[in-house]
């Protein structure tokens, strides 16, 4: 057993935890915020349209495609995190820099649900305008 790799080893293992957790964190906040969305959308509609608020159904396919993310996202990122602590435990352990898919995909889908979401609310702040008194 070489020390140098073993620590080596160690860091990597470290590197691997610390990345899971800010993948948690950030899937957490997707999924945060695909509970909140319909609630902001409700409250809006609420202080200007009344009491009587039926949320619309494309906010709450926003809302869902922001906690499937989330909750996929996670998913993915454990199952990277697994993979990487079964290489770590050979002792034939080679690093490879391979390309990492996962990063770049969630932020595609959270660039395009980010539009959705604004032009979700614009649409709702264009009927509530429109909206004869």
């Amino acid at each position: 057993m070489n020390l140098t790799n073993e620590l080596a080893k160690q860091r990597n293992r470290d590197a691997a935890e610390r990345t899971l957790m800010a993948w948690i964190r950030t899937c957490l906040s997707l999924i945060s915020f695909g509970f909140g969305l319909d609630k902001i959308i409700a409250a809006i509609d609420r202080a200007t349209a009344g009491d009587e608020v039926q949320v619309e159904r494309g906010v709450q396919l926003v809302a869902a495609a922001f906690m499937i993310t989330g909750v996929l996202s996670m998913a993915g990122a454990t199952v990277q995190y697994l993979r990487e602590l079964r290489r770590l435990q050979h002792n034939d352990y080679v690093y490879r820099n391979k390309p990492q898919l996962a990063a770049p995909a969630l932020q595609l889908t959270v660039v395009i649900e980010n539009r959705l979401q604004k032009a979700a609310i614009l649409f709702r702040l264009r009927v509530i305008r429109n909206k004869p008194a």
